[in-house]
């Protein structure tokens, strides 16, 4: 019987790789207790009771912490998506079809203009999008004066 534990204890755990929310990890830590409690010579039906008992307790301290992952929609602070938003200062100047140079936080981007205009070293600015390994960035406070004739940045509509 300690076995049968030992491999449902693997399965279990391998699959919880697949299956999101800390759902069958519970149940393959609580199936390798039973899988111990077996090969240190307890009874089938005492294996049985351990299993029932470690996987419950398991599921209700590993519950919180599956249920925060999952409630986790925000994609910030994770990749390129961080700089969505973020502030930066020009080091070399933006021109209206050329790229500069960013800072953000630690960091330094090549950086192109959102509205195609001139941006000088020093000025402050504001990620609107990241493509590649460049960030398009826009003068912080910047208000366009007329309507833009192409789609929006990353196919918003």
């Amino acid at each position: 019987m300690a076995v049968a534990f030992l491999v449902l204890a693997l399965i279990l755990s391998a699959a919880e790789i697949a299956a999101p929310g800390l759902v069958l990890l519970p149940f393959g830590l609580g199936a390798g207790v039973a899988a111990v409690a077996g090969f240190l010579g307890a009874d089938p039906l005492f294996q049985m009771a351990i299993f029932v008992i470690a996987s419950g307790g398991f599921f209700f301290a590993l519950r919180p912490i599956g249920k925060r992952l999952n409630e986790s929609t925000s994609d910030k602070g994770v990749g390129v998506k961080r700089l969505d938003g973020a502030a930066g200062v020009v080091l070399e100047g933006i021109g209206a079809r050329d790229s500069g140079m960013v800072r953000i936080d630690r960091e330094e981007w090549r950086a192109d203009s959102a509205h195609n205009t001139a941006i000088a070293a020093g000025a402050n600015v504001i990620v609107v999008e990241v493509r590649g390994t460049r960030v398009i960035v826009e003068p912080s406070g910047f208000l366009p004066t007329q309507p833009p004739t192409s789609p929006p940045l990353g196919g918003e509509k």
